[in-house]
C-alpha cells in the first residue's frame, strides 16, 4: 500500500494524522452542518430578552466558544471518566429554547438561564455517574416522545420568526428607525421567509454533495440576499465590533430561580439520556461497535461539566449534534484530527465579535424560513425513534397521551393560573417537562405485553 493511501485510510481510524487538506475540507463540512443551528438559539433568546446589540454579540460569541470547548473536551478525554473520546460535535441545543424563552418571559434574563444551567450541569454529571442504572428508564419510545415534543414546541417560534418576530411591532420598528418591511406580519417578511424555505427545500431534495449538506446555510444566504434587496438588513453595528475579543466571565451574572432550575435541570437529565443515543449511533455507524460504559459515563460527565463552564462564561446550553452524527454514519470518517479542526474553526468564529455582529444582521424572517425545516426534522427524528419500536396499544398510549398533555397544557398555560407561579414555570411553559414525566410514569405503570 502506498504511503499516501495509507495516510488516507487513517481518516477511518480515531487516532493518526491523515492528509491535512482532506482533514480541513471534512472539518469544514461538519462546521457547515452545525453552524446555523449553533447560532440561531442565542439570536432567538437575545431577541426574547431584549438584549442590547453589544450583549447580543457577546451571547453569540460565548455560545460559539463554549460549543468549541465542549467538543474538544469530548475529543481529548482526561483519564477514563472525563470525556468520551469519540468523534462527536457539540453545539447550542434547540431543546432548551422553549424553557429559556419562558425564563426570558418571566424577566429572569441570561442570569437566570445561567443559574439554571449550572444546576443542570450538576444534574447531568450525576446522571453520568449513575448512567448504567438510569438509562433503563429511557427506552427509545420515551426518548422518541421527548424529541418529538421538542420539535412540536418549537413550531410557534419558527412561525413567529417567519412573520418578522413578535418584538418588531409597528411602534418598535418606528422607534428604532427601521424600514416598515420589518413590521411583524408584513408581506415582505412572509415573502422572504417563503423564498428562504423554498431554497432550502429545493437544495435539500435536489442538491448533491455540498449543496445538499449545506442546504440550510445556502438557503439562508439566498434569503439574506433577497432581504438585502428589500432594505431589511442594516450593517450599522458591524463596524463598531472588534475583530478579536475573548468571552467575559460572569458578564451577565448568575441568579438562581427555583422553578427555572427545576425545569432546566429536568431537561439536562433528559438530554443526558439523549446523548447516549448519539454516542451509540456514532460508534455503531462509524466504528462498527457499541460504546463502552466508560465512554458513555465520561461523555455525559464532560457534557455536564462543559455546561457549567458555559454558564460561567455567559453561553447557552450545549448538547451533541445529531446532524454531525449523521455525517459520521454516512462517510465513516472518525479521525480525531478532522473533528479537532472543526472545533478549532468554531473557536475562531467565537473569538471574533465582528463575525458574531454580522450574524445579528440576519433578519428574523430569514431565520424562520430556514429553521422551520430544522424544527420539523427534530420532530421527525422523534417519530423515527418511536417507530423503531412496535407501535402496540401500550406504546401509542404513552406517546399520544404524553404529547397531548405536554403540548396541550403549554398551549393553555392559563389553566394553571390558580396554582403557584413556580408550578406554572415548571409545568406550564414548556411541553417537554410534562411530556417526559408522563412518558416515564406511563412506561412504569402500564402493564407490558407478554
Amino acid at each position: 500500500m502506498e504511503p499516501s493511501q495509507s495516510r488516507q485510510n487513517l481518516l477511518f481510524q480515531f487516532h493518526g494524522t491523515p492528509p491535512l487538506g482532506t482533514s480541513i475540507s471534512l472539518a469544514l463540512q461538519h462546521l457547515v452542518a452545525m453552524i446555523v443551528g449553533c447560532v440561531t438559539p442565542p439570536i432567538i433568546i437575545a431577541g426574547a430578552i431584549g438584549l442590547s446589540q453589544a450583549d447580543r454579540v457577546l451571547l453569540i460569541q460565548a455560545s460559539l466558544v463554549m460549543s468549541a470547548v465542549s467538543t474538544l473536551l469530548q475529543l481529548f478525554p482526561i483519564g477514563k471518566r472525563f470525556g468520551s473520546g469519540l468523534p462527536v460535535i457539540l453545539g447550542v441545543s434547540f431543546a432548551y429554547v422553549p424553557s429559556m424563552q419562558a425564563i426570558a418571559a418571566s424577566g429572569g434574563g441570561v442570569a437566570a438561564i445561567a443559574g439554571a444551567m449550572l444546576v443542570g450541569g450538576i444534574v447531568a454529571m450525576i446522571v453520568g455517574i449513575f448512567v448504567k442504572k438510569i438509562r433503563l428508564l429511557f427506552p427509545p419510545v420515551i426518548t422518541g416522545t421527548v424529541v418529538f415534543t421538542i420539535g412540536l414546541s418549537l413550531y410557534p417560534t419558527a412561525i413567529n420568526y417567519m412573520a418578522g418576530g413578535t418584538g418588531n411591532t409597528a411602534e418598535a420598528v418606528a422607534a428604532k428607525g427601521l424600514p416598515e418591511s420589518l413590521i411583524y406580519g408584513s408581506w415582505q417578511n412572509w415573502l422572504v421567509a417563503a423564498l428562504t424555505l423554498t431554497a432550502v427545500m429545493v437544495l435539500n431534495n435536489r442538491g448533491k454533495g455540498f449543496c445538499k449538506l449545506a442546504s440550510i446555510l445556502l438557503g439562508m444566504v439566498f434569503g439574506y440576499i433577497v432581504a438585502l434587496c428589500f432594505g431589511m438588513v442594516s450593517f450599522a453595528d458591524v463596524g463598531d465590533a472588534a475583530w478579536f475579543s475573548l468571552p467575559r466571565v460572569m458578564h451577565f451574572g448568575i441568579t438562581f430561580d427555583a422553578a427555572s432550575c427545576i425545569a432546566v435541570g429536568l431537561l439536562f437529565a433528559i438530554n443526558s439520556i439523549q446523548a447516549i443515543g448519539d454516542f451509540t449511533a456514532t460508534t455503531v455507524g462509524g466504528l462498527d461497535r457499541e460504546p463502552t460504559d466508560n465512554e458513555l459515563q465520561g461523555g455525559i460527565i464532560a457534557y455536564g461539566f462543559s455546561n457549567i463552564l458555559a454558564a460561567l462564561f455567559g453561553g447557552l446550553p450545549t448538547a451533541t449534534y445529531s446532524q454531525n452524527v449523521g455525517i459520521v454514519t454516512t462517510n465513516k470518517v472518525v479521525n480525531r484530527t478532522v473533528f479537532a479542526f472543526a472545533g478549532g474553526f468554531l473557536l475562531l468564529a467565537g473569538v471574533s465579535p465582528k463575525f458574531a455582529a454580522v450574524l445579528t444582521t440576519i433578519p428574523q424572517c430569514v431565520l424562520g424560513g430556514a429553521t422551520v425545516t430544522v424544527f420539523s426534522t427534530i420532530a421527525m427524528t422523534g417519530m423515527k425513534l418511536i417507530a423503531s419500536q412496535n407501535l402496540t396499544a401500550r406504546n401509542t398510549t404513552i406517546v399520544g397521551l404524553s404529547a397531548a398533555l405536554g403540548v396541550g397544557i403549554s398551549q393553555a398555560s392559563a389553566a394553571l393560573n390558580q396554582f403557584p407561579e413556580a408550578v406554572t414555570m415548571i409545568f406550564g411553559k414548556s411541553p417537554v417537562v410534562i411530556a417526559t414525566l408522563m412518558a416515564v410514569l406511563l412506561n412504569i405503570i402500564l402493564p407490558k405485553g407478554k
